[in-house]
């Protein structure tokens, strides 16, 4: 898989293999998450269609726990998950 939103598709192992790559996607989903984590309930009660509380915990894996980054589940949220928002 790569991930097509870029002037050049990124593959897997080109992101894991260059830090910047790899942290700019981190911190991509971390802004992805921070948005989530500042929607209203109510916002998030209307939309039940998306999974909220999935998104603000990887936010605050992310933000807080660097050691319990799995790359690989962040590569699926890139390439699978966050598309279908």
């Amino acid at each position: 898989m790569c991930l097509s939103t870029t002037k050049k598709p990124i593959r897997w192992n080109e992101a894991q293999a260059d830090p910047i790559v790899y942290y700019g996607l981190v911190k991509h989903v971390e802004i992805i998450g921070e948005a989530v984590y500042k929607l209203t309930l109510d916002y998030r009660a209307n939309h039940t269609e998306v999974n909220w509380g999935d998104i603000e915990r990887m936010r605050h894996v992310l933000v807080h726990g660097y050691y319990k980054i799995r790359p690989q589940q962040l590569w699926e949220t890139i390439v699978t998950d966050i598309p279908a928002l």
